[in-house]
């Protein structure tokens, strides 16, 4: 019997029983019709999935006529997001590698640099046919990318007295959120494998990058929260930081916070994946949620994300006063199907990388292309 609520947008109907019942025939009806689809027999066999294996099946269209599927299979069911990931934090509390301490020289001095090394929106996980999208991208060549550019940028920054090094982390390093295949908001994504083999190959290479940036100078690790893994990389960070908690030498902001600053100098910069703040207020949340470092310094800078490619404006108030320099991060990640379609393709494939003095701001620009 149908009974009714009132809402501020009127009443909000009940079903009986027996009316789920019906709905519940008719999607199955509706399952069993795309279970024959042509487009979902592919989909399985690109995929090596077998159909007595599927617990359930949502599709779509979309707006270029193409089929698009999220299907659960039993082994997603008996895989607990929470249980795998207190595993991999419980094996990193039991074996977190011993780091002994790395003679440096003790120098006095007013003067140093800074090297910021910014592998921006990795997305290890996409899977980029060379066929489909002119280039092709999987989690292994993410991985040969982000070490040679990591090598790449340190290589280009040894004229330079580096006293710290800022390694940013996070910015959709993953492709992808959860056991569905889909970023954090729930679009499905075309991956190369499992989410928890994804999760593992983004750990190893975020700790050959730190063992490689910790031999030149201490190491500060900033995380920026992000919409394709918003969730899986707060916990791969939180991953890093429980593998290095015997370095003493290695330093970690990994909040939850949408935007992070950091202090080297006369330099303040801030950090942030780019889907967030709209870029024109940028400048003022800095003064507004960091007043202390932001009347303390004269070189301020904004480091984003997300769009893959360069987008570069700089605020001055009008005379001649202190400017903030807002400026978007290349990709090492090639475009993926969707991308391709649309035509978002063609920017410069980069690892990027800055110099900060502590007198002067930024004094260059590193950049490893691909």
């Amino acid at each position: 019997m149908k009974s009714d609520t009132e809402n501020k947008y009127g009443k909000r109907i009940r079903l009986s029983p027996d009316e789920v019942d019906y709905i519940l025939q008719r999607r199955a009806k509706t399952l069993d019709n795309i279970n024959n689809n042509t487009a979902l027999d592919i989909h399985l066999k690109e995929r090596g999935i077998d159909k007595k294996d599927i617990v359930s099946v949502k599709h779509w269209q979309s707006g270029s006529g193409d089929y698009r599927f999220s299907i659960v299979t039993k082994e997603n069911l008996e895989l607990d997001e929470k249980q795998i990931f207190g595993q991999v934090n419980s094996f990193i509390a039991n074996y977190s590698p011993d780091y002994p301490p790395i003679k440096r020289k003790i120098r006095e001095r007013k003067t140093g640099h800074l090297l910021v090394v910014n592998p921006a929106d990795i997305h290890i996980g996409k899977y980029a046919n060379e066929k489909e999208t002119k280039q092709a991208y999987n989690s292994e060549i993410a991985v040969e990318r982000v070490i040679e550019g990591v090598r790449g940028l340190i290589q280009k920054s040894k004229g330079f007295d580096i006293d710290r090094v800022l390694f940013c982390i996070g910015n959709d390093v993953l492709h992808i959120d959860n056991v569905y295949s889909t970023t954090t908001k729930g679009t499905y994504q075309d991956t190369d494998g499992k989410w928890w083999e994804h999760y593992e190959i983004a750990l190893a290479l975020y700790v050959k990058c730190v063992e490689m940036l910790r031999k030149i100078a201490p190491v500060d690790v900033v995380h920026s929260m992000s919409n394709h893994d918003y969730q899986s990389g707060y916990h791969l960070a939180h991953t890093l930081k429980s593998w290095f908690r015997k370095a003493k030498d290695v330093f970690f902001d990994i909040s939850v916070s949408h935007r992070k600053y950091y202090k080297y100098g006369t330099n303040l910069l801030g950090l942030e994946h780019g889907d967030g703040a709209k870029m024109a207020n940028l400048p003022l949340l800095m003064a507004q949620e960091n007043p202390k470092d932001w009347a303390s310094t004269t070189h301020r800078y904004w480091y984003l994300h997300h769009v893959h490619h360069k987008v570069k404006h700089k605020w001055l108030d009008g005379k001649d006063y202190i400017g903030v320099t807002v400026e978007y991060m290349r990709s090492p990640s090639s475009s993926d199907s969707w991308h391709s379609r649309k035509g978002f393709t063609g920017a410069p494939l980069a690892c990027e990388g800055f110099i900060h003095s502590k007198l002067t701001g930024q004094v260059a620009r590193l950049t490893h292309y691909f």
